[in-house]
């Protein structure tokens, strides 16, 4: 039986750590991956809150790593993690990061991968007087502290990294579209399909618009919608993403075939 994603081009916008594990598995399963980070991940520019959360972290009983970029710049070395403090993560991409550093027994939601899912956690429904860590992102949504707030818990938020423009030549993406090798975009935030929009002109705005795009939120579904994008799919974590990409390419002919 033929495969159906078999040559089809996938651009994977993630940032460069994370766009070269997931292009692996785009290839594994025949496609072509085109690689072009919306997002450059970077270093917090004062690194002092940082270091002062790593010293305190036995004051804590939570600590929360909202995606795996904060895994990356904010976990501490595991010698450090004191054996009573409890890790959660968003979903299982940026557990798996958490258990790579020598984190373990890491909660994470079953089924929704984001900030209602982690609330919905049974662990966070009563954390009265509990101190929380929250590893993050400059900026970002507070829903996660808000709510825990309000449950009476005392929440401090962690800037880890610094998301960023991209610096990359846009040459290559624009010739990768006007060729018509790219058949489907792969989204992962609101910042990175803004940034993917704005660097790129009209004309290839127009070809982008005809193409699916995957997304893993319904948040950020809607977002590409008022943007204008007319094929949007939603399908969470890279297992989600990678089901998705194969079902729609089962029931759509790639034009250059």
């Amino acid at each position: 039986m033929p495969n159906p994603i078999a040559g089809a081009g996938i651009l994977v916008t993630r940032p460069v750590r994370q766009a070269a594990a997931f292009a692996s598995k785009i290839a594994a399963l025949g496609a072509n991956p085109i690689i072009f980070p919306a997002i450059a991940i970077l270093p917090p520019i004062d690194r002092d809150a940082l270091k002062r959360a790593h010293d305190s972290l036995a004051d804590y009983q939570v600590a929360i790593f909202v995606s795996a970029n904060a895994v990356e710049y904010g976990a501490p070395e595991a010698r450090r993690w004191p054996p009573s403090l409890v890790a959660f993560a968003p979903g299982p991409g940026s557990a798996e990061a958490l258990m790579n550093v020598g984190i373990s027994n890491v909660r994470v939601p079953q089924d929704r991968f984001d900030s209602e899912g982690l609330l919905a956690l049974p662990e966070l429904a009563d954390v009265r007087d509990k101190r929380i860590v929250i590893f993050r992102g400059n900026g970002g949504r507070e829903l996660l502290g808000e709510t825990l707030r309000s449950r009476d818990a005392r929440v401090d938020y962690v800037e880890s990294y610094r998301r960023a423009k991209p610096q990359s030549s846009v040459e290559g993406l624009l010739q990768a579209f006007a060729e018509r090798r790219i058949d489907a975009i792969t989204i992962t935030s609101n910042e990175g399909l803004d940034n993917l929009w704005e660097i790129v002109d009209t004309t290839t705005r127009k070809i982008w618009c005809a193409q699916p795009t995957f997304v893993p939120h319904p948040r950020i579904a809607g977002h590409a919608r008022q943007m204008g994008l007319h094929t949007v799919e939603t399908a969470g974590g890279d297992a989600g993403m990678l089901r998705g990409l194969l079902e729609w390419f089962a029931s759509h002919s790639l034009p250059h075939r």
